[in-house]
């Protein structure tokens, strides 16, 4: 039995090796070669599973350790018996966090109060819905789009995206990547709808790159139609437009779901996947051995004197600093690859624990629900 599997995958190595020939390969040198003689591909994003990698080969099953999977051409699979499987939710946390940090450094880079201002959720799934919660805990009003939800639940939670856009002083997109039918997102945000924002807006992507139509939002940044935008994906990517990474409040090479624990639950899911279609005994095997971040799991915060953003913004920032990863891909502008794959250890707000000294119970109340163990 042979598994050719992508060699960025984390926690992977030994899990699969007791019962299969297992290959790890970047993605991109995963050719129609290579996979010719495989049973199973655990893959990630860059590599595209199409017929020209796959008419021939001996493939029964693809696991990809992502939530995104149009990098799957699932119509062929499906008509040709390949099974396929993403793992949905794995790092949802993990961008809960990265919007979380998000907003605050915002906030404080622009004098923000975030219980006065809005923020536009498009796409209310595993991730938009954490989003969502993570927001009300900042104190801000939030709307939700996503119409297949609304479709399947009823209007009453949901409003349409040009209610989004008419009411929200932030829009962040948490869509998957679909080119057509009645839910597309490809240029969900083109020059139209870019056009339709105001100059105190920002737009947030870390959805997929081509969501957002990268020239028309260039086009509103130059001519100051929006007031500012972040960027997690990209059209293009790795290849970047400078101009437009200059323009960007935050600007980050793909990375909003790349906490460990996340990248843990991404590897878990391929492994059970793949241990399911070709009956290994690892239907129940989960990732170990997650390292510790560089920061303290467990810290302090004095919080007398200080507002609940501000006790908020402190804890948000000690887990993850955003700052840090949008200021290496704007030094490294062209070393995307490597920062991603040799990216940091980060760590989720579950896994820290916060000494609140001097603080009120609205302020432990609220870190719990970002996820912090609290003490008092």
């Amino acid at each position: 039995m042979k598994i050719v599997a992508d060699n960025k995958i984390p926690f992977l190595r030994g899990a699969l090796e007791p019962y299969a020939e297992v290959v790890y390969l970047p993605g991109k040198e995963t050719t129609a070669e290579v996979v010719r003689d495989a049973d199973a591909l655990i893959t990630r994003t860059r590599t595209i599973c199409n017929r020209e990698l796959l008419e021939g080969s001996s493939v029964k099953v693809i696991a990809t350790a992502t939530i995104g999977f149009d990098h799957i051409d699932t119509a062929w699979c499906e008509a040709n018996g390949i099974v396929w499987r993403n793992a949905p939710g794995c790092n949802s946390w993990s961008v809960k966090q990265y919007i979380t940090s998000l907003l605050v450094t915002l906030a404080r880079k622009r004098g923000l109060d975030l219980s006065a201002l809005t923020l536009g959720v498009v796409g209310v799934g595993n991730v938009g819905s954490k989003v969502a919660e993570a927001a009300s805990v900042l104190g801000m009003k939030v709307l939700l789009n996503d119409p297949p939800r609304e479709r399947a639940e009823g209007p009453g939670n949901f409003v349409s995206l040009d209610e989004i856009i008419a009411e929200s002083d932030i829009i962040t997109l948490h869509v998957p990547l679909q080119k057509d039918g009645p839910d597309a997102t490809w240029h969900l945000f083109d020059a139209a709808r870019i056009g339709q924002l105001r100059p105190t807006q920002i737009l947030v992507n870390s959805s997929r790159g081509p969501v957002v139509d990268n020239k028309a939002l260039k086009a509103a940044l130059a001519s100051g139609h929006i007031a500012g935008a972040c960027l997690d994906v990209w059209e293009g990517e790795p290849e970047l437009d400078p101009e437009l990474v200059d323009m960007l409040d935050i600007t980050t090479p793909h990375i909003a779901g790349y906490s460990a624990d996340g990248k843990a639950n991404g590897t878990t899911a391929a492994v059970r996947t793949v241990a399911s279609v070709l009956g290994l005994p690892l239907t129940d095997w989960s990732a170990s051995g997650i390292p510790a971040p560089a920061q303290a799991l467990s810290f302090g915060i004095q919080a007398i004197g200080k507002s609940l953003q501000e006790v908020l913004t402190e804890a948000v920032l000690h887990t993850y600093d955003i700052s840090a990863d949008s200021d290496a891909l704007r030094t490294h502008l062209g070393d995307f690859e490597r920062l991603r794959g040799d990216y940091p250890i980060r760590r989720e707000f579950t896994s820290f624990t916060v000494r609140l000294e001097g603080g009120t119970p609205e302020m432990a109340s609220r870190l719990s629900k970002l996820g912090f163990k609290v003490i008092q």
